[in-house]
């Protein structure tokens, strides 16, 4: 890859990671209105789940328009690579920004409402995870937005790293295809 090529692809990847980034947002906003509001929470989750495909998307429009119909597997990667690097710094700054000023607590004692609530201990202790539950409600509770945030970018970082592997294998292309 030429440096051209490499400033393309970064290029491309950022403008592309804020459409990402606008996802994720909604997908969060969704989610943590849920909590509030059964529902919701669904519908975060669901924008949550097109992910891959939306980057997928976003991927074949690149090879498509920016690189002429054809993307090797190596370059396609590196773009779902740096797609999640910048959408995932952005997420972390919004997340942050919330979670510090706005959240309240709010976020960390509802998931911690819903891991002491009976069902969901019963359920735990079937599994043999009731101890887990214990430690995870403990481990919120001392967690700083900071340490949120940081858990949060990293596992989106891991996610896209190894969804961007079977992302960019389907989306590879070495020749343009004919139209007859």
């Amino acid at each position: 890859m030429t440096a051209i090529e490499y400033i393309q692809l970064r290029a491309f990847a950022r403008y592309d990671g804020l459409k990402l980034f606008a996802l994720w947002i909604a997908s969060f906003a969704f989610y943590v209105a849920g909590l509030r509001e059964p529902g919701l929470d669904m519908v975060g989750m669901v924008l949550a789940l097109v992910t891959p495909f939306f980057v997928a998307r976003l991927l074949r429009r690149f090879r498509d328009e920016g690189l002429g119909g054809c993307v090797s597997f190596r370059r396609g990667w590196a773009y779902v690579v740096f797609l999640f690097f910048y959408a995932s710094l952005l997420f972390a700054i919004a997340q942050f920004v919330y979670f510090n000023w706005m959240d309240k607590g709010f976020f960390v004692s509802a998931i911690t409402t819903m891991l002491n609530d009976p069902s969901t201990m019963e359920a735990m202790k079937r599994m043999g995870m009731d101890g887990q539950v214990s430690e995870l409600t403990t481990m919120l509770s001392t967690m700083r937005p900071i340490d949120l945030v940081l858990n949060i970018l990293t596992s989106n970082l891991m996610i896209g790293c190894i969804v961007g592997l079977p992302i960019a294998a389907l989306c590879k292309r070495d020749r343009v295809q004919q139209i007859k």
